[in-house]
């Protein structure tokens, strides 16, 4: 059975590996985003996916700024696809495109649909506290991942997660699955899925950089998951107490890692959230709504990631006077 594959991320890499280690199932042609400006530099760089499938031999592979237009379309036709399978590829399909390969076109979405849908279904799923989550693949329509369900997987999320590390572990969950239900089609075993209902949908929107403001005034569950979900991206931070900051520095804090405190002491209760509790070896204790939390990891504006501690030594933070600010 022939295939094209969109995608873009890591996780999309993965999964296009798992489906070319199928016998059945032959990767006629990729289609990812355009080398984009990275870094520093802005060196123009191709995108996870693409720099995966040029590394493993595959020579079709385009990248339009719009997989709908005409010349896309005309280039995936001749490639004469069975299918399309596509794996966190950031552009919707349209209908003429959805309807192009005779037996469809098959999305691998990182949560248990029809929770989450939409751009950010790892991130939210740690951030709620969720204990569970998992993949779907689902036979692709006009609605954004409204589509029948047509295999799951489970992953269960365990209380260190982040963002990054359970994306690697769906990511690899995702190309199983996807490459078992691409193998059923081949051999029209699939089935039809079962249906979403649009009633039970929840949605996750896509991330903005300034999503990873903390909120001192939040509960410490909320901070600490949040902490872990935006994990490596977009990220949360705080700044610095006016006093602390340096000329031309805005005293942004980007906080790595942290440590709920559990109980407060007396004279911690009545401190405002975002108050600077205890400066210790682990790093500050911070206030928040309800108990503190400590910042066990933390990275200065133009420096990098250290522990708390190492944080703390060179600036003069004082309990109970000094606090995080939002900016």
């Amino acid at each position: 059975m022939r295939i094209v594959f969109m995608g873009s991320s890591p996780a999309s890499a993965v999964c296009l590996r798992a489906i070319m280690r199928e016998r059945e199932l032959e990767v006629a042609g990729v289609v990812s985003q355009p080398d984009r400006p990275v870094g520093r530099g802005k060196v123009v760089t191709p995108c996870p996916l693409k720099a995966f499938a040029v590394e493993s031999g595959i020579t079709e592979i385009i990248t339009p700024e719009d997989v709908n237009t005409c010349e896309s379309l005309e280039r995936i036709r001749a490639w004469r696809p069975d299918a399309i399978a596509v794996v966190a590829f950031g552009q919707f399909l349209k209908k003429p495109l959805l309807d192009l390969p005779p037996l469809g076109c098959f999305n691998c979405h990182f949560s248990l649909l029809p929770k989450y849908r939409g751009a950010s279904p790892v991130v939210a799923a740690i951030a709620a506290g969720d204990k569970l989550t998992g993949v779907s693949v689902i036979k692709m329509g006009i609605g954004m991942d409204d589509g029948p369900v047509l295999l799951q997987s489970y992953e269960p999320i365990y209380s260190d997660a982040t963002g990054g590390s359970l994306m690697d572990t769906l990511a690899v969950a995702g190309g199983v699955t996807l490459a078992k239900a691409l193998r059923l089609l081949a051999a029209g075993k699939l089935g039809d899925g079962v249906k979403q209902h649009g009633e039970d949908a929840t949605f996750a929107r896509k991330l903005r950089k300034t999503d990873g403001a903390i909120a001192w005034s939040d509960p410490v569950l909320t901070i600490e998951r949040k902490i872990r979900a935006y994990l490596p991206w977009p990220g949360c931070h705080t700044f610095l107490p006016a006093r602390l900051r340096k000329k031309g520095n805005s005293g942004r804090v980007s906080i790595g890692a942290a440590r709920i405190v559990s109980c407060l002491e007396p004279e911690w209760k009545d401190a405002e959230p975002g108050t600077v509790l205890a400066c210790g070896r682990e790093g500050p204790t911070v206030k928040c709504l309800d108990t503190a939390i400590v910042l066990t990891k933390l990275k200065p504006e133009g420096g990098s990631m250290m522990d708390g501690g190492a944080f703390l030594r060179g600036r003069p933070i004082v309990p109970l006077s000094d606090k995080f600010e939002n900016q």
